[in-house]
């Protein structure tokens, strides 16, 4: 590696359950030489990518990266970035993909993109308040919440929007723990009739669900080969999405690296 990958590489050893690393560490991780990783830590450290506090030898991210952060978040604004995963999951999927957020308790559709390839298609409102029970997307952001969240969300009266909605929370429960180990939520006509619905959650710098992506098909079309497809889409883009804009995956999110 070059002298700026080597520097890079250093960088990229901090993770959420390394906050704070001392030099024998990073060499133990990084595979070189103490003597080279002193070197570049203390050249990362003049630039402000890394700091040590009150005479500490750890090595912390330091305020140049807060400061670059700012800058990525400010040119690739959440919407334009979602507009783009949205339409490549439509293309390899055939079928409606939606993004949606979380806003005051509540799971609110941000954005959404059409497939050409059928005439048939699942119909979405930007702006559209989605159900947190009765949503692929909505199980999907609680099945990684914290259990305060899924306890305030499943205690409130569960609305039965369609003959299939499930209102009974051990059930739902049940449902969201599925959803949390293979980590996709699936409705079937909860929201709406004869729409079947994969959803995955998106996480923010805290490793907590900020929303959800989703892929919506008539429950008519949704084979087993489709299904596959769907889920296996789905999963890449959301973590895909998560990465683009700033976020951490929990440790216990399958697939997360």
């Amino acid at each position: 590696m070059g002298t700026v990958s080597k520097a890079l590489s250093l960088l990229a050893l901090f993770n959420h359950g390394r906050l704070e690393m001392g030099l024998s560490e990073l060499t133990r991780l990084s595979g070189m030489n103490k003597a080279t990783v002193y070197r570049m830590m203390t050249e990362l450290q003049a630039a402000g990518f890394v700091e040590q506090m009150n005479g500490d030898r750890a090595y912390r991210l330091g305020p140049e990266v807060l400061r670059l952060a700012a800058l990525r978040e400010a040119a690739v604004p959440l919407l334009s970035v979602s507009r783009d995963v949205l339409r490549r999951l439509c293309d390899e999927t055939g079928e409606t993909s939606h993004m949606s957020i979380q806003r005051n308790g509540q799971l609110t559709t941000l954005t959404h993109a059409y497939s050409s390839h059928h005439g048939t298609r699942v119909a979405m409102e930007d702006a559209e308040i989605l159900s947190l029970h009765a949503t692929g997307s909505g199980l999907a952001f609680l099945a990684f919440s914290p259990e305060e969240v899924v306890t305030r969300a499943l205690s409130a009266p569960l609305v039965k929007h369609t003959p299939q909605t499930e209102t009974d929370p051990e059930r739902l429960r049940h449902a969201l723990a599925e959803a949390h180990e293979s980590g996709i939520a699936e409705s079937v006509g909860g929201f709406e009739a004869d729409v079947y619905s994969h959803a995955a959650p998106i996480f923010g710098a805290d490793q907590r669900p900020i929303g959800a992506l989703a892929v919506a098909a008539p429950v008519s079309r949704m084979t087993a080969e489709l299904k596959s497809r769907v889920r296996a889409a789905l999963k890449a883009a959301a973590l895909d999405l998560t990465q683009r804009t700033g976020g951490f995956c929990p440790p216990d999110y399958p697939g997360a690296a």
